[in-house]
């Protein structure tokens, strides 16, 4: 049982990462300029995640037919899923704040990718506390800017402060669920996490280029339109810095 202790500790202080989004919203003077900025960093972290996190994670043990069916899944099933949230909020007589679908879709991807990380953690712990701590550490490294993004995201798309904070750290807390469920049923769920980090791949790209960056399109200045190219690449280049440093430690 101490293995199972370990990878409850971990996968907690990972969720708690999730906080790290409001101390960056706290003055509504600064939350206001940064959320301009964030919207683009956001695109380009999550294009980063898929493309330089998950899809190498998926690779790893080679390429597997069914990758590329879950991946396209993934991308159909969040457009039918904004379908219907689209549809929802605008026949919803108790709908009072416009809130966009994006958000929604955002707290479900991020929940699979959080839910494949506790996968990772207990199959690290399981082959060794070392192990598990550097994946720990490694894992917390690369959630430390996809989270800051992460409610940059909710709040842009019309959460509160406290709302985007609160379903920021659930959706944080299907690491643990994902490791509990490893702990125990180990290789049903190993064998499954291809196919679940392969979803969540399609779910960002779908989430990146038909929500936020078209969002980011609307702008017409061009010095604000070269921002956001620099902020999208920045989104992009971290998540890929992140990962060749940690590849090399």
């Amino acid at each position: 049982m101490g293995a199972l202790i370990q990878i409850l500790i971990a996968t907690f202080v990972i969720s708690l990462v999730s906080i790290v989004g409001i101390l960056l919203f706290f003055r509504q003077k600064r939350e206001n300029k940064l959320l301009f900025l964030l919207v683009s960093f956001a695109a380009g972290s999550m294009l980063g995640v898929a493309f330089l996190d998950l899809l190498p994670e998926v690779l790893k043990d080679g390429f597997n037919e069914n990758i590329p069916i879950f991946i396209i899944a993934g991308i159909l099933s969040f457009f039918v899923l904004e379908k219907f949230l689209y549809w929802h909020h605008h026949h919803s007589e108790h709908e009072h704040e416009e809130v966009h679908s994006f958000t929604y879709m955002n707290l479900i991807g991020d929940s699979l990718h959080n839910f494949v990380d506790g996968i990772v953690v207990a199959i690290s712990f399981m082959n060794g506390t070392a192990i598990g701590i550097t994946t720990t550490i490694a894992i917390i490294a690369h959630e430390i800017p996809q989270e800051i993004s992460d409610f940059g995201v909710l709040i842009y798309g019309g959460f509160s402060k406290a709302k985007a904070l609160i379903y920021n750290f659930l959706t944080a807390l299907t690491a643990v669920l994902g490791a509990i469920l490893t702990f125990f049923f180990s290789s049903l769920v190993e064998s499954a996490s291809a196919y679940i980090t392969s979803f969540a791949i399609g779910g960002f790209v779908y989430i990146a280029g038909t929500d936020l960056i078209p969002e980011i399109q609307k702008e017409k200045n061009w010095k604000k339109s070269l921002l956001q190219l620099l902020m999208l690449v920045l989104g992009v280049g971290t998540i890929w810095l992140i990962g060749a440093f940690v590849a090399e430690h």
